[in-house]
């Protein structure tokens, strides 16, 4: 039986969350330049593919043993699995297009919860009563994150939307991602579910940008779900090398990777706490790069949402004793 380097497996996980924390920050600079949300993932998705088809011809041809493929079956469900890849990935970055980054993040994490609540429905039996102490302890750290309790604040209701839907799917692509094919490798894998999330990308470029180009009535269908009719233009090539490149390795290269590699030897929940560093970089890159205000009762509701999702994933006396009779 392979043996656990822990630390490594922690090393990994640390390194592709606090990689995937920036990309909201580089979202963000690209609407500020007049990009669309559609070039940014299109951008994002198309250069994922490249780099990770290369990446598993040099993989294929340098192993020395015949590497696994995926059945029909297999093949299906990563697909229609990496469609919520995509989902996230969309609504993640509409929910950038109308609140701060800081805030989007925020909104993203209750995926922690979210888990919670799709797990007892699995399992069909209610969360113990530390998940639901974490997640009561989430929604009032979400409340102080994103200053909820300031009247002055506005918040954009289609940014908090866009956020909680861009949750909701996160939280099932982590779901499928762990369980589906575990024995393909690690970019043959990835691949197969960035193309599913790819064919959502294209569908909402197609729907949202290219299409009111050439058809009056999916213009009015679009300019009925917004005003900005400034997105309704040619797709902007130049968006491929201005922030493509970056989109697609913070993205879709090597988070995934280095989640797939780190996970197994860091353990689920040992790994889901140190994914959590997610969300501090990625308010720390906003403040830092995009002079967002983030005040000290925010910071203080996100060392409340990671202290729950360290209280969440720790292992129980139960656990530990059976750990120690294996």
């Amino acid at each position: 039986m392979k043996k656990r380097n822990i630390l490594r497996g922690v090393l990994f996980v640390g390194v592709g969350a606090s990689i995937y924390g920036m990309l909201a920050t580089f979202v963000k600079m690209a609407y500020e330049e007049g990009y669309t949300t559609s070039e940014v993932t299109t951008s994002q998705f198309v250069l994922g593919l490249i780099g990770l088809l290369l990446l598993n011809f040099i993989q294929t041809i340098t192993s020395r043993q015949k590497l696994s493929s995926p059945t029909g079956k297999e093949f299906r469900m990563l697909m229609l699995a990496g469609t919520s890849m995509g989902c996230t990935s969309l609504f993640y970055y509409l929910a950038v297009q109308y609140i701060n980054v800081s805030i989007a993040i925020v909104l993203l994490m209750q995926s922690v919860w979210f888990s919670v609540v799709v797990e007892s429905f699995l399992i069909k039996k209610l969360p113990n009563a530390r998940k639901i102490f974490a997640t009561m302890v989430v929604l009032l750290g979400t409340v102080l994150a994103t200053n909820l309790i300031n009247a002055d604040v506005e918040l954009d209701w289609k940014g908090i939307f866009w956020g909680l839907m861009a949750a909701a799917s996160y939280t099932l692509t982590m779901f499928t991602s762990n369980t589906l094919a575990t024995h393909l490798p690690v970019f043959r894998k990835s691949i197969i579910m960035l193309s599913g999330g790819a064919v959502v990308v294209f569908a909402f470029l197609f729907f949202a940008q290219i299409g009111p180009l050439y058809s009056d009535s999916l213009k009015s269908v679009y300019l009925n779900f917004t005003e900005n009719t400034q997105h309704i233009r040619s797709f902007d090539y130049s968006i491929l090398w201005k922030y493509g490149f970056v989109l697609a390795l913070f993205g879709t290269i090597i988070p995934p990777v280095l989640f797939n590699i780190g996970f197994p030897d860091a353990g689920l929940g040992l790994g889901s706490i140190v994914s959590s560093l997610e969300l501090p970089v990625s308010v720390t890159m906003a403040f830092v790069l995009l002079g967002e205000k983030v005040l000290l009762i925010q910071w203080a509701g996100i060392v409340l949402i990671l202290f729950a999702i360290v209280l969440m994933n720790l292992p129980s006396k139960k656990e530990i004793a059976v750990a120690e009779l294996s």
